[in-house]
């Protein structure tokens, strides 16, 4: 897909067919830019569990109380490694957050360009994911997302509203 397009059309996914799986291909194809994905000083510090398993799926879909999202048949979440992050010598801000971010972004619209639809979430309950993946102290989970087909009927565009380039550009 050309970029513009693949930008303009990807958006957030709450509908999944929850018997249709993404294929193995299709996934590590996604993964694949999320691991190519920019980090700062090239430290890498990510680590991405994809869970397909029923028994994982019913931990993890605690974590998160919508009913679309426990329809999805596949959850990826982004890890950061929090020791391995650069850390900006004059105030020590660690980079784990943007280089989590940047990956996740790839993923997602990677994940758009081969039609599998993706709803960035940080809005889950962190002790809930952390209790079902056995996430250690030095790992920080910074978003979630459901990876899966919509179902048949899904309508884009409905939820894309966005401020003008005006209100959010300052040229200086």
């Amino acid at each position: 897909m050309e970029y513009t397009d693949l930008i303009l059309s990807r958006e957030s996914v709450r509908n999944y067919d929850p018997n249709r799986l993404v294929p193995k291909e299709i996934l590590e194809k996604i993964l694949e830019a999320g691991r190519i994905a920019p980090s700062a000083a090239n430290r890498q510090p990510l680590k991405f569990l994809v869970i397909s398993s029923d028994s994982i799926l019913e931990k993890v879909k605690t974590c998160y109380q919508r009913e679309w999202f426990k329809e999805a048949p596949h959850i990826l979440v982004i890890i950061g490694l929090k020791d391995q992050a650069w850390i900006r010598s004059y105030d020590g801000y660690n980079t784990i957050e943007t280089d989590t971010a940047i990956a996740m972004t790839h993923i997602i619209l990677a994940a758009e360009n081969e039609g599998v639809g993706t709803c960035w979430i940080a809005a889950f309950n962190p002790q809930l994911l952390n209790e079902a993946l056995n996430i250690t102290e030095n790992q920080v989970v910074f978003g979630i997302t459901p990876l899966g087909y919509p179902k048949q009927g899904f309508v884009k565009g409905l939820n894309k509203k966005r401020k003008s380039l005006e209100d959010i550009v300052e040229f200086l």
